[in-house]
């Protein structure tokens, strides 16, 4: 380094670092009463004889000690946490007893998501998550003040881009346009028209009194019809209570979405990241011609694009995120001597390869089509049993950056010999073409 660089070091004013929200310590208070609450689930019957041992002035000198003890660790947790943003990464220092430190690079950031909960959002804070290329766990800031939280979400978002640091915190929050609004009405209605919810229903109103009437046994009914009841609330209120309010928005930074009635969620959907589209068609949205989007994106926890919209519309979403993507019409069925192997389901399965993604369809009641990118691939197999070898048919497989495999099943064997060559030149010249995953641009 020249001297005039080590002056320049030198001169160089340190960063200044910045403490969470100081509402953050009462969150973080209630973590030793969850650890006292895991050991009493995990061992129920001997936390219920320790209690029968303890009596009133033992347990008041209890909670004396562990209110103080826990409101302390939660003060000490959040005075030790530390975030500071540097020329070329975003510093999160945090640890009680044991430091940790986390350097992540401005460059790799792929996203930047708000999250408020119920009681976040009365206390006015915000969770701020970042998704890095490369880390299977998000990194974040919980809570800061909700204009601290969007404002460091744009200054992290340009400086991603490539701003000056000057310049990244006067850029703001980039504007969005408004793609897509799911309207309370038409989320519910789709729910009541989905199996799977009606499945959960019917079996949670049938299974208990079959089983009275087989063990006369309280518990076991409870013990059965508690989850039921669970699983068909999470498939019909919980979706709705996630998917409320669903927004699609575009902006330079990505696609924006929005949703949830008590938990607010900002998420963004990272250019270029997509691996996977899907179309998914359940049996009772058709007449509507209503479908669902899903998403498989990499290093990032979105899943849903679209929870439900006419065809036309989510294509013209998906349009945003695949640009120059068509969604092929009619993918050609497998030779009817598929139904050897599959007497029924081989009618479900379909592929159609045009210039630009490879998409497969698969189900009958559920139609289910994936749409993949010929950039995105990163290797193609083709696999033949015994049966199949027989009657002359063979699989194709096409693995993503997401870890995930979309099959075109049931094929004709030279068509799947075909397929598996061509598919490996258009996946190379397709990542030779692929435009750069870069923010904003």
């Amino acid at each position: 380094m020249t001297a005039t660089g080590l002056d320049d070091a030198a001169t160089r004013p340190p960063v200044a670092e910045r403490r969470l929200h100081p509402v953050t310590p009462f969150r973080r208070a209630w973590a030793p009463v969850t650890v006292l609450a895991g050991w009493a689930v995990h061992d129920p019957n001997g936390a219920q004889e320790q209690v029968q041992r303890l009596t009133s002035a033992m347990l008041l000198t209890g909670l004396a000690v562990l209110v103080p003890a826990a409101g302390l660790y939660g003060f000490l947790s959040w005075w030790f946490t530390h975030y500071a943003v540097t020329d070329s990464e975003l510093r999160i220092r945090t640890g009680l007893l044991f430091r940790r430190t986390a350097h992540i690079r401005l460059e790799r950031i792929q996203a930047v998501d708000v999250t408020r909960p119920l009681l976040a959002r009365v206390a006015g804070v915000a969770k701020l998550r970042i998704d890095v290329v490369g880390a299977d766990k998000k990194d974040e800031l919980a809570f800061l003040g909700e204009r601290e939280a969007r404002a460091l979400r744009a200054e992290l978002l340009a400086r991603a881009a490539g701003f000056a640091p000057e310049a990244a915190r006067e850029v703001g929050e980039a504007p969005a346009r408004e793609l897509l609004r799911v309207p309370p009405r038409g989320l519910a209605l789709s729910l009541l028209l989905t199996g799977a919810t009606w499945g959960s229903l019917i079996a949670a109103l049938v299974v208990p009194p079959l089983l009275w009437l087989a063990t006369h046994s309280l518990w076991t009914v409870l013990a059965v019809a508690l989850p039921l009841l669970g699983a068909a609330g999470a498939r019909s209120a919980g979706r709705f209570v996630a998917e409320y309010d669903w927004t699609v928005a575009e902006s330079p930074d990505g696609l924006r979405i929005d949703h949830g009635l008590l938990d607010r969620a900002h998420e963004t959907v990272p250019p270029g990241r997509v691996q996977t589209v899907r179309i998914v068609e359940p049996l009772l949205w058709r007449r509507l011609g209503w479908v669902r989007v899903e998403l498989d994106v990499a290093g990032s926890e979105n899943s849903v694009l679209v929870p439900v919209a006419p065809r036309a519309v989510a294509e013209s979403v998906i349009a945003h995120v695949l640009p120059g993507v068509t969604v092929p019409a009619a993918p050609s069925r497998p030779p009817r001597r598929a139904g050897r192997c599959a007497p029924v389901r081989w009618r479900g399965y379909g592929l159609a390869v045009t210039g630009s993604v490879f998409a497969a369809r698969h189900g009958l009641l559920r139609r289910r089509l994936s749409l993949v990118p010929h950039a995105k691939v990163q290797s193609v197999r083709l696999t033949q049993g015994p049966w199949k070898r027989l009657w002359r048919l063979a699989d194709v497989h096409v693995d993503t950056g997401a870890g995930k495999t979309v099959t075109a099943r049931l094929r004709d064997a030279e068509e799947a010999a075909r397929l598996l060559a061509e598919q490996a030149e258009r996946s190379r010249t397709g990542r030779r073409d692929a435009r750069p995953d870069r923010w904003m641009a």
